[in-house]
């Protein structure tokens, strides 16, 4: 009985197994949740560059960046957390 018992709770399909897997369930979720939310904001970026559909605000901040150029007088703060 001891050891049916130590293998229900200590076991490879035991009680700390089962809770341990649950919290890497919830890990993986919350990591996707995050990669989902990247990705719905870069799907909206690519889709305001389509060119049936062109935003200019969207056109002039990607040629800023590929052409690392800015107007006189502007100051540019880059924000290393955004990727470009």
């Amino acid at each position: 009985m001891t050891y049916f018992a130590y293998h229900t709770v200590e076991g490879d399909r035991g009680v700390l197994a089962y809770m341990r897997l649950n919290g890497e369930i919830l890990d993986a979720e919350m990591r996707l949740a995050k990669v989902a939310s990247e990705r719905q904001e870069m799907e909206h970026r690519v889709l305001l560059l389509r060119p049936d559909h062109l935003d200019p605000d969207m056109l002039e901040e990607r040629a800023r960046i590929m052409l690392n150029m800015g107007r006189d007088g502007e100051v540019v703060v880059f924000d290393r957390k955004r990727p470009l």
